[in-house]
């Protein structure tokens, strides 16, 4: 006898008879093995065409239910078989089959099979009473087929497993019936059998435990019932919900009750596959029918089964929809306030204010209103985070629950941390900005307020000259010089402690600080106009209008030239007193520090720029004096010239040096801002 699988011959089983002439039947045609000889040539079409003997539509609808519940059986029962060789200890056995038909029939999957399954090697048939292991037969010839065959046989009736009608040849032939009937006799020993459920009868089989188990599962789903093996299971929902039940962060529920069946069907498949390892025997496709094959199905629940053996009771803690509704709960409150601290941990970063002592001053109230309400507010949602976390904190632990990362409340403590510095620093910020702008905006009111009285002064100081200038023109002798001279004398020191005060407004960046340096200038040049027509009209006695005055007396008038020439010795002593300023700044000894000196010095940069007019007036006034008096004017001009120069040049380089230091310094401060 030829050794060539294709030589074999099935045995008959339903007729017994053993003259039939077809060979092995091909994979997953399976009805010919149950039927008798008659009605299998009838299927086949080889019946007497004489008496017209055909199938009617009820048999045929019989026989395509049949097959396709195999088709599903097979395709179920190859993956479970595969899902237990791959862990076979030995590689040469680890080995994967792909028709479940045709792979068992030389007996050595089958036998690796169930040395997996048992943890035993099997011996031969004759020695399982002796226990002796002897080695497989590892010939090709169907003897040898059928030897294998018969050691795993014999070793399933030495564990009280009971075969029914099933010999080594039927396997051996690759018998469809037979072989998935084999199968799933091993399943039901090896993986079902050993159920146990609380509150189980003793006479209860291994198939109403399994079900109890899953009724139990299931129990307090809304719209859930689990009937039986088949319809039940059609649209995912029961497969969703023990998954669920196991471990409820996997699932979302009310996403279930809106999916279609195959979407439950994948899902559930999908997750157990990949969160909980239990392998993808079932296909959606394949359960969604009007009847899913029964077999299939409590094959996949009893792997469920083996990977959450246990039913969570109420004394566990939560129940499973409580808890999916304490974490829905939990992650909602603290994405939120993971949402609201970072926002406000970003907004208190900015260092930027507004230049205005009304901007800062409303900023200033809603840090402080942030501070005394919005604050304490999330703070308490912060505890209560702590509060739920504490309620799930023991499906954390019994691994029900997976956190995300980033919500743990260390997570959320860490990031109230950071908030916590940022209100620190910005507060501290904010104080003090807050407290420059109000000290400027005092000095505006100030200069306001004395800019004012300094114009009463000059007012005062106009009209008593205007009244002595009339006296002199009547021919009459003037009367109020002394007092047009206090005056005046007094408004030129108002408006010198008004030019230091407006400096400090420019010195610090306050956006009125350009428009009250005019409005003080404007006093200045009045005050010399007056003086200038004092010196004219009073001192020399003259009554003619102050333009005739002008034209005829700036060559020979000695009051005027020394008015011009004290004119010229101001704006001197203006460019020494800035240039020990410059000398004498300091540079700032951190980012904000650094911001201010810089700000600080542009102001006083463009005031030194801005000061060149007035020089070039006082050259021009060079040409209404006197030979006797240009020369030393002119020396005073000289050295005027000399200083700007170096004013503006030692302006220029602590520009350049601010600008080239507050980048480095905020270059720097990011750098430890992010090692910090």
């Amino acid at each position: 006898m030829s050794g060539e699988d294709s030589e074999v011959r099935p045995v008959a089983v339903a007729e017994g008879s053993s003259n039939g002439s077809s060979g092995s039947p091909s994979p997953g045609d399976t009805l010919p093995w149950n039927l008798g000889k008659t009605q299998r040539s009838r299927r086949s079409g080889g019946g007497s065409v004489g008496n017209g003997s055909v199938l009617d539509p009820a048999e045929r609808a019989v026989i395509r239910i049949a097959d396709e519940r195999d088709r599903v059986q097979k395709k179920t029962f190859t993956k479970w078989v595969n899902k237990h060789l791959i862990k076979h200890w030995r590689a040469e056995a680890q080995r994967h089959i792909s028709d479940l038909y045709e792979d068992l029939r030389d007996g050595h999957n089958l036998i690796s099979l169930l040395e997996v399954l048992s943890g035993d090697s099997l011996p031969r048939e004759r020695d399982v009473i002796r226990s002796v292991r002897l080695p497989r037969e590892k010939g090709r010839m169907r003897f040898h087929k059928l030897q294998n065959v018969q050691i795993a046989l014999d070793y399933l009736r030495h564990r009280q497993v009971k075969l029914v009608n099933i010999r080594n040849d039927d396997i051996a032939d690759g018998n469809p019936k037979l072989t998935l009937g084999l199968i799933w006799t091993i399943i039901l020993h090896f993986q079902i059998s050993d159920i146990q459920v609380s509150g189980q009868s003793e006479d209860m089989t291994a198939k109403e435990k399994l079900l109890l188990w899953s009724q139990r599962m299931v129990e307090g789903y809304q719209g859930l019932r689990c009937d039986n093996f088949t319809t039940s299971w059609r649209d995912g929902r029961l497969f969703n919900a023990i998954i669920h039940r196991h471990k409820p962060m996997l699932i979302d529920m009310n996403k279930v009750y809106r999916q279609t069946n195959l979407e439950n069907l994948d899902q559930a498949f999908s997750v157990a596959e990949r969160d909980l390892g239990v392998t993808r025997l079932l296909d959606p496709e394949d359960v969604d029918v009007p009847q899913p094959d029964e077999k299939s199905i409590i094959t996949y629940v009893s792997s469920l089964y083996d990977a959450m053996p246990r039913v969570p009771g109420a004394q566990d803690g939560v129940r499973a929809n409580e808890l999916q509704l304490r974490w829905q709960e939990y992650r909602e409150l603290v994405l939120l306030l993971l949402q609201w601290i970072r926002h406000h941990t970003a907004a208190f970063e900015e260092r930027k204010f507004p230049s205005s002592f009304e901007e800062i001053e409303i900023l200033w109230c809603q840090f402080l209103k942030f501070k005394e309400t919005e604050l304490p507010a999330k703070e308490a949602d912060k505890n209560q985070s702590k509060v739920i976390y504490q309620s799930l904190e023991g499906a954390v632990q019994a691994g029900q629950l997976k956190i995300p990362p980033g919500y743990h409340p260390l997570d959320v403590e860490k990031e109230w941390g950071k908030l916590h510095v940022a209100i620190l620093e910005r507060e501290k910020q904010l104080r003090s900005e807050f407290e420059r702008l109000e000290c400027l905006q005092r000095i505006v009111s100030k200069l306001q307020m004395e800019a004012g009285l300094c114009e009463e002064q000059l007012n005062q100081a106009d009209a008593l000259l205007q009244s002595d200038i009339r006296l002199l023109a009547s021919g009459k002798v003037a009367q109020r010089a002394g007092e047009v001279e206090r005056d005046l004398d007094k408004a030129d020191g108002m408006i010198r402690l008004l030019f230091n005060d407006v400096q400090t407004l420019k010195d610090g960046r306050h956006p009125q600080g350009e428009q009250m340096y005019r409005r003080v200038y404007r006093l200045h040049e009045r005050l010399v106009a007056i003086r200038t027509e004092y010196n004219l009209r009073l001192k020399a006695g003259v009554g003619a209008p102050v333009t005739q005055v002008t034209l005829q007396s700036t060559q020979r008038r000695p009051e005027l030239e020394d008015s011009t020439l004290r004119y010229l010795q101001d704006l001197l002593a203006w460019v020494e007193e800035n240039q020990r300023r410059i000398d004498s700044a300091e540079w700032g000894v951190d980012l904000p520090s650094v911001e201010a000196q810089l700000g600080s010095h542009r102001g006083m940069h463009q005031s030194i720029e801005e000061f060149r007019a007035k020089i070039e007036r006082a050259r021009n006034d060079e040409s209404q004096l006197s030979p006797a008096t240009r020369g030393a004017y002119r020396d005073c001009l000289g050295r005027l010239d000399l200083q700007y120069a170096k004013l503006l040049n030692s302006s220029k380089a602590r520009l350049r040096s601010l600008e080239s230091l507050h980048g480095f310094v905020a270059a720097a401060t990011k750098e430890l801002m992010w090692l910090n």
